[in-house]
């Protein structure tokens, strides 16, 4: 399982925005297509919010990478 350490610069980030920032998509266009399909688990729950507020302490699953927000 590959890690990836993201360090918030406000208050939160939308969904579809860290997928892109991450670099698991190409955009935050592509980030809504991943999360309408099923495939993002926040905190260990499919979300479908595709613009859902991601906060300092929560971890983000999209397949076999973690997203652990800090």
């Amino acid at each position: 399982m590959q890690v990836i350490d993201f360090e918030l610069e406000g208050e939160f980030v939308e969904l579809n925005q860290l997928l892109k920032l991450v670099g698991l998509c190409d955009s935050g266009g592509a980030g809504k297509q991943i999360v309408a399909s099923g495939a993002v688990n926040v905190d260990g729950t499919v979300e479908l919010r595709k613009t859902a507020k991601i906060r300092a302490g929560q971890v983000v699953r999209v397949g076999t990478t973690e997203i652990r927000v800090g």
